[in-house]
């Protein structure tokens, strides 16, 4: 069995000087090469962009935003209302258990400020309404009898009867008569309406930063029986007139109160927690919510029942209302200084500051009269080594600094093959680059280094 050949000395030692390069090089310092430029009009736009870049990180990120701070959003929050106050309509006089839907004090709540009563409504045999379609007739065999329409009022009888009122006629339907629109009686309870008042107690918690606070001063208990909201004097005395709440949401209340709508009640708690706790401070604004320029959707009401016995029969009375519907809507984000964000966004301002470089790199190297030499200083290309055999340490070696570029033979210098020079100057062209090398003069050896570990000593 023949023997193993041995290893080439030439290869053996250059797989170690390869192995000392790289274990020299992993305790290499590199730095950037910097080329200062006279340029003024390329300065000017370096130090605009620099500036432009400063004040909107320091301006806008840290001062607006406030972006050195850990921030928390959406408070948990409680509401509690209660609604006070007495009104009269033609028949009768309301109070507030007979008006506030529902009753609990949530952070919803509709105030009835128009009501189409219907009495009187039992089980029986009625004229459909006349609003309901395909619900007008002429004879019996306009009506299909067990025909139930998902908009309508009851089950069809298969008759034509007259109307409630004038000469037209509807199919019978079976169920609650009679229908709303054939006996509703409207009563307006707005009159005084304006005057009701709405208490909103309000408690925020942001559990991050262990922060607690109301809206309602800590002073002594019949303070609320005495006070009403001002945003200056008594901010922290929550109870508002549904006629303030109204105006300030841009509204007219007879027409609201007739057609009914929705309105928006927004609590905002943003608190600088870097800042004692008296300047947390609730801000109050109010704008209606439901599309009131749509006619098709606007308004708002809703339908309810009573229901009762007349002689063993029972018997209910339906109640359409319009009102004004109180959504309170809680908002807040709370802030305090973190080191953690501020080092972030400092380092994103120093790196962010580096695209003034970019951009007048561009400028240099692409509309500058002398971009081409400016390019030249700028990149230092090295020649690849002509050899075949052993290629990849040299040229590894070449990357990592650890020895010098191979130069081609005497002859015309090639462009992108420079040797070290000590100093570059940027204010013009290097008169020797491109020019050829004269056939009758050796190439200076001293002009590469020829200490054993390359470049990367200079």
């Amino acid at each position: 069995m023949a023997s193993a050949e041995p290893e080439p000395p030439a290869r053996t030692g250059a797989a170690r000087r390869l192995a000392r390069g790289c274990w020299s090089a992993f305790w290499d310092y590199e730095t950037p090469k910097v080329i200062v430029v006279k340029n003024r009009h390329l300065g000017v736009v370096y130090r605009a962009v620099q500036l432009l870049i400063l004040l909107y990180f320091v301006w806008y990120v840290f001062i607006v935003q406030k972006s050195y701070q850990d921030t928390e959003s959406g408070p948990e929050s409680s509401i509690i209302t209660k609604v006070k106050g007495i009104s009269t309509s033609e028949h009768k006089v309301w109070d507030v258990e007979e008006y506030v839907r529902p009753p609990e004090g949530g952070s919803v709540f509709s105030i009835i400020t128009r009501i189409e009563v219907t009495p009187s409504q039992a089980l029986g045999t009625c004229p459909e309404s006349i609003r309901v379609s395909n619900s007008s007739c002429n004879s019996d065999k306009d009506c299909v009898a067990g025909e139930l329409d998902m908009l309508g009022n009851g089950l069809r009888t298969g008759r034509c009867v007259p109307y409630y009122y004038g000469s037209s006629k509807t199919c019978e339907v079976s169920g609650w008569c009679p229908v709303e629109d054939g006996a509703s009686v409207s009563q307006f309870l707005g009159k005084m309406a304006p005057n009701f008042t709405v208490l909103i107690k309000n408690s925020i918690h942001y559990p991050k930063f262990q922060f607690s606070k109301s809206n309602i001063a800590s002073k002594k208990d019949d303070y609320l029986r005495h006070c009403t909201f001002d945003e200056v004097s008594n901010l922290y005395c929550p109870i508002f007139k549904l006629g303030f709440i109204v105006e300030q949401a841009g509204e007219n209340f007879t027409e609201l109160a007739h057609k009914g709508g929705v309105i928006g009640v927004i609590i905002n708690w943003h608190c600088d927690l870097d800042l004692s706790a008296s300047q947390c401070n609730p801000k109050y604004s109010f704008r209606r919510l439901d599309p009131k320029h749509v006619p098709a959707s606007s308004g708002y009401n809703f339908r309810f029942a009573k229901y009762y016995k007349v002689n063993g029969t029972t018997v209910r009375t339906l109640t359409k209302a319009y009102g004004i519907r109180i959504d309170v809507i809680v908002h807040g984000q709370a802030g305090k200084f973190s080191l953690i964000p501020t080092i972030i966004n400092v380092a994103t301002a120093l790196t962010s500051i580096g695209v003034g470089s970019f951009l007048c790199d561009w400028i240099l190297l692409t509309f500058m009269n002398k971009n081409k030499v400016y390019s030249h200083k700028k990149f230092d290309k090295v020649c690849a080594p002509r050899q075949a055999q052993a290629s990849w340490p040299v040229t590894l070696a070449l990357v990592l600094g650890q020895a010098p570029p191979p130069c081609p033979p005497p002859g015309p210098a090639s462009p992108y093959c420079l040797s070290a020079r000590p100093e570059q100057m940027v204010d013009g062209p290097d008169p020797t680059v491109g020019q050829g090398l004269s056939t009758s003069e050796p190439p200076q050896q001293d002009s590469v280094p020829t200490d054993q570990k390359g470049l990367a000593q200079l």
